[in-house]
């Protein structure tokens, strides 16, 4: 009699459950990390991923193994064009409906926006009135937000003119008079990632991962395909059926729709910010495979991110940075040694 099996852990987390596709490309921020800087900073911002690429930066990480030496770190490039800020927002709390909105002042775009192709109901506001109208309010509060659109006509490697729409928090200080102070201030301006973010800081990334559309077991659950020596009238690359008198349990992996899921990955480091005119300086030799050049400003991140070229990508304040990260005390800009622009295109 052989040996009992001792150990069989399930494949695949039922933490993504159920794995369906993304209800929206621009995904929504769902929690916000509580910042506290001294003054009011918007907390996300919205790209479009570009490619990667690979560079070497000096190890700054205390206790590594490498630290202060020269390392290979993959990279990812995410082309951040300025933002325009469209509307104020303000929310109130209440015990029984959770966070609820109070009012929101919209600015006048810019022609040149086509906020138009975006938003069908956009019409003309008396923006003074309604920031007057919402500083009235202003004692309810307990959140300030602002809608902010990307400017796509300015990347290099997008063919769309029509906006994404994103809704981020300002935080940096708990006193709501300022942050609707400095949301006013930038009503109706426009918004560099360079304010948001800085060099050397963690950042998370939340996008729609890449799809792979209907997939069976294998592929989608990673569970151990059937040994191939053996006879298998019904197919080796399958899960056997498991009932319970009523159905089947909900747990069982089963076929279905792979990838085009929201997900976050926490904590990557911004490596450089550039502006305009410096993505000369990263974009490979014939550009970037299914994207091109890099024409307007980008961040550099440290490993992967989720999605496809061409893909909105949200970056966020990190909501729970690493521990070496936290005992830096304040951000390091890293030192990049070399940055590869070798071609892409392969041979």
């Amino acid at each position: 009699m052989g040996a009992r099996k001792k150990r069989a852990p399930r494949r695949g987390s039922l933490g993504f459950s159920p794995r369906k596709r993304a209800s929206r490309i621009v995904p929504r921020v769902r929690s916000w990390p509580h910042v506290d800087i001294g003054r009011p900073v918007p907390l996300a911002f919205l790209g479009y991923k570009v490619g990667m690429t690979h560079v070497f930066i000096v190890d700054d990480r205390p206790g590594s193994p490498t630290y202060g030496k020269e390392i290979f770190v993959p990279v990812t490039l995410v082309e951040s064009p300025p933002m325009y800020v469209l509307a104020v927002r303000l929310y109130g709390y209440d015990p029984n409906r959770g966070l609820y909105t109070i009012g929101e002042a919209w600015a006048n775009p810019p022609l040149d926006l086509e906020l138009h192709r975006k938003v069908k109901t956009l019409g003309s506001y008396d923006t003074d009135k309604m920031v007057k109208a919402l500083s009235e309010k202003l004692s309810e509060a307990v959140e300030v937000r602002i809608l902010a659109a990307t400017q796509p006509k300015l990347t290099g490697g997008l063919s769309k003119k029509k906006p994404d729409i994103l809704e981020i928090k300002i935080g940096g200080v708990d006193d709501v008079n300022q942050l609707f102070d400095y949301a006013v201030k930038k009503l109706g301006t426009t918004l560099p990632v360079s304010e948001v973010f800085q060099e050397g800081q963690m950042v998370d990334v939340i996008a729609v991962t890449k799809g792979k559309g209907f997939q069976g077991v294998i592929k989608r659950w990673g569970v151990k395909e059937l040994p191939r020596w053996h006879k298998h009238r019904k197919g080796s690359r399958r899960i056997g059926a498991r009932s319970h008198g009523k159905g089947t349990f909900w747990e069982t992996p089963q076929a279905g729709q792979t990838g085009f899921h929201r997900r976050t990955e926490y904590n990557k480091r911004i490596l450089m910010i550039g502006g305009e005119g410096d993505g000369y300086k990263v974009t490979p030799a014939g550009g970037f495979l299914h994207y091109g050049i890099i024409r307007s400003d980008f961040v550099m991140l440290a490993g992967s991110i989720p999605g496809t070229p061409k893909r909105p990508v949200v970056l966020r304040w990190p909501i729970r940075p690493p521990e070496w990260y936290l005992k830096l005390g304040e951000v390091k800009k890293p030192t990049i040694t070399y940055i590869s622009l070798e071609s892409k295109q392969g041979n």
